[in-house]
């Protein structure tokens, strides 16, 4: 399944929003994990973008999961990513790297979503949900993805 062609299926639709569901999951809990092993006590702004990132792709998870509901497919529970996560990944306490390992983390997401807005877009399977609601709900998320590109950025730049 690649999305560089349309879809042809609900079933191919709820695997890509699955993709989606497990990259927020993964980015949820790195952010949660650099926000709280980050030892830069001073670092206010650092740890709000890290909580902010976290909880905006909690958002993002349940967005899709009820997508995927109205499709009739299962998800991974976000615990199995997180056991996953936690046991795969180590966090980098290094401001640097926290903010590089973010801004990695905004940019697949947005480009992720971007791609499948234009496989969504070039489709012409009728879908089980609504085209237009999937459409506002993925250009919402890949909207915030792209604000928490800018946002890392900012911060990145500020510090240099």
């Amino acid at each position: 399944m690649s999305l560089t062609q349309p879809l042809a299926s609900d079933h191919q639709l709820a695997r890509l929003l699955q993709i989606g569901i497990v990259l927020e999951e993964v980015i949820e809990a790195r952010a949660a994990k650099h926000a709280a092993a980050t030892t830069v006590d001073d670092d206010a702004e650092l740890r709000a973008l890290l909580e902010e990132a976290s909880a905006e792709s909690a958002d993002h998870r349940r967005r899709l999961e009820a997508l995927v509901e109205d499709l009739d497919a299962d998800t991974v529970p976000f615990e199995e990513i997180q056991t996953l996560v936690e046991a795969q990944y180590e966090a980098d306490e290094d401001f640097d790297g926290v903010l590089y390992d973010q801004l990695c983390n905004e940019e697949t997401a947005y480009k992720f979503y971007d791609d499948l807005i234009d496989a969504v877009e070039a489709s012409e399977t009728d879908f089980g949900i609504d085209r237009e609601q999937l459409l506002d709900v993925l250009a919402t998320i890949r909207a915030e993805e792209a604000e928490g590109v800018e946002d890392v950025t900012e911060l990145m730049e500020a510090r240099q």
